[in-house]
């Protein structure tokens, strides 16, 4: 595990805010992007019957949606031990594969970071 008080500022900002947004509404997952302007981007969960996101997927999603063209970071705050394969795919979409994702525990402790490669 990584001490969240070790992180660069910026990257503590995006697992502060994706804990927040997890446990502002409620969802599995919450996630934040911070794309190359320095601009974030936050999300939860999305499960509709008709449209299933998870937290990353949607925050890069907005990131895209707001007109960003590249990202510097991601964070998913989750239960789950790393980002999914699809999570990854969406972060490298529009970062590339070098894109640190921080995932963190629902107590915003970052358990590991991955390259979206």
């Amino acid at each position: 595990m990584t001490d969240s008080s070790a992180l660069d500022p910026e990257d503590r900002k995006i697992v502060t805010l994706a804990r927040s947004a997890r446990a502002r509404n409620g969802v599995p997952e919450g996630a934040a992007v911070r794309d190359e302007t320095g601009r974030t981007y936050v999300a939860g969960t999305v499960a509709l019957d008709s449209l299933k996101l998870s937290a990353l997927q949607t925050a890069v999603a907005m990131a895209v949606a707001s007109g960003a063209t590249s990202l510097e970071a991601a964070a998913v705050v989750t239960e789950a031990d790393t980002a999914s394969d699809a999570d990854r795919a969406a972060v490298r979409d529009l970062g590339g594969a070098g894109t640190p994702v921080l995932v963190a525990a629902p107590d915003g402790t970052v358990r590991t970071t991955v390259t979206a490669g």
